[in-house]
């Protein structure tokens, strides 16, 4: 089945909201068809929380609509393992130093380890790899050089062993939070009092509270230091994607401050405006009493934890396709019941239909991708979407073998791997107590049939009655 996206000619139409103009616009790339797309990734002191899960799934449905619809994507991931405090202003304590503490290790150790944890829940919620995913000490020569090109252009100045970047030399800086920064001046209480402006930020430290930092490097600053945490972001994405590119991601908390310096900082060195033409954001994963899901909080959930509690990673990615990215999405398990209820429901029904081979293209099969493809290309309308799939599900004027097929293309958004589920083995004891409850069902031994089904239910397998025998399946 051709989708509408199969011609470059003929692609559809994508909108998004852009962060930066505060408005949904089409999207058009800045050069050519192939997108250049970064995306800011876990800072690999701890697990990643669903909180944190939820915006590389946002972006994944993004790389998909984008793949979908013809493009090529160059898509590039940092890894923070250095300079990131717990506050994302230059305050608080250093996560890296947080987490060697917590578990008596070296930060090297906290960081190698978190990082591989982080690559194994991306294969868990079928998140596509990026084409690059780069960490911020492999790329310390290209922070210092960065930091020297705003050096020589006067954006910077040098305080207690210390580089910052002098904010006031910009007059568009925090655009893209639309920050009143008179009254944030005085508002703001800054601990540091070495900045010039409140909203100037580390660019090298060659100084600071955390001595014991493990993680020094060799500077023309003097003494070893590292890296601010904004600068690393600004520097790999020049080096993988240019001087501009086309699409930067990531949460709603990196618009104030982290997001707001990459934009400074690179138009500064760059002298290219815009850096970045489209920004996205997503919102939080909120709990109940509308905090939003923190490592230091009691409910942090992670894909662990999804999966100690009885639930298929899976489920969560179903989970965040019901709500818009741009919407707070409330987090319980009964939320995460349904939806692992609803992606069972929709295996089971893809499996039915997986092998029927009948049925020609029909005029509903296009016009339902038609409708799809309108909806996910709407800045990402994955709830739509969805209640698309499910009224393909139930239209009688689609054969089963339409049915699939239309799924097989929606899953390239969805990314629920439908196209390789198979049945699970029923275990033979199973089969045998099956087998024994059909043949009390024919002699009507309705009290050893019942008898039966309980105990294949406590085994963890329902049982259902058809018209030619019966149906096991995983409860």
């Amino acid at each position: 089945m051709k989708r509408s996206g199969d011609s470059l000619t003929n692609r559809s139409k994508i909108s998004v909201y852009n962060t930066l103009s505060r408005k949904k616009e089409q999207f058009r790339p800045l050069f050519s068809d192939s997108i250049r797309l970064y995306t800011c990734g876990p800072t690999v002191y701890n697990y990643a929380h669903l909180g944190n899960l939820r915006s590389y799934i946002f972006e994944d449905i993004l790389k998909r609509v984008l793949l979908f619809n013809g493009y090529k994507v160059k898509h590039v991931m940092n890894i923070t393992d250095v300079g990131h405090l717990t506050s994302d202003a230059d305050e608080g304590e250093d996560k890296m130093l947080k987490g060697a503490r917590r578990e008596k290790k070296t930060v090297w150790e906290v960081a190698e380890f978190y990082t591989r944890a982080f690559k194994q829940d991306m294969k868990k919620l079928h998140l596509l790899p990026p084409n690059i995913l780069c960490k911020a000490t492999d790329h310390i020569t290209e922070q210092i050089e960065m930091v020297q090109i705003l050096e020589k252009k006067g954006f910077t100045y040098f305080r207690d062993g210390n580089v910052y970047f002098d904010t006031s030399k910009l007059k568009d800086y925090g655009k893209l939070a639309s920050l009143n920064l008179a009254k944030e001046r005085r508002a703001r209480v800054e601990s540091d009092l070495n900045k010039k402006n409140p909203h100037d930020f580390v660019l090298w430290f060659t100084k600071s509270k955390f001595q014991e930092q493990e993680m020094k490097w060799p500077s023309p600053w003097g003494l070893e230091g590292y890296p601010g945490w904004h600068i690393e972001c600004s520097a790999m994405a020049s080096k993988y994607l240019g001087e501009q590119f086309d699409i930067h991601c990531g949460g709603i908390d990196h618009i104030p401050v982290h997001h707001t310096n990459e934009i400074a900082q690179s138009e500064a060195a760059f002298g290219k405006k815009p850096w970045v033409k489209y920004w996205l954001h997503n919102e939080f994963l909120v709990l109940e009493k509308g905090e939003k899901m923190a490592k230091s909080g009691e409910n942090f959930w992670t894909v662990q934890k999804v999966e100690e509690n009885g639930f298929n990673p899976l489920d969560y990615r179903y989970f965040c396709l019901g709500t818009h990215y741009r919407k707070p999405m409330l987090f319980s398990l009964e939320g995460l019941e349904g939806a692992k209820s609803a992606r069972e429901k929709l295996f089971e029904k893809v499996l039915k239909m997986k092998y029927c081979h009948h049925g020609k293209d029909s005029k509903a099969q296009k016009e339902y991708l038609k409708k799809f493809t309108s909806q996910v290309n709407d800045d990402l309308n994955t709830p739509q979407a969805l209640a698309t799939m499910w009224e393909v599900m139930k239209d009688e004027k689609l054969t089963n073998h339409n049915r699939y097929l239309l799924l097989l293309e929606f899953d390239k958004i969805f990314g629920l791997n439908l196209g390789e589920i198979k049945k699970d083995a029923i275990p033979e004891e199973i089969m045998k107590l099956a087998e024994e409850r059909q043949k009390a069902r024919r002699k009507k031994d309705w009290k050893k049939a019942d008898l039966l089904r309980e105990m294949i239910q406590e085994k963890g397998y329902d049982i259902g009655d058809m018209p030619e025998g019966y149906e096991l399946r995983k409860r």
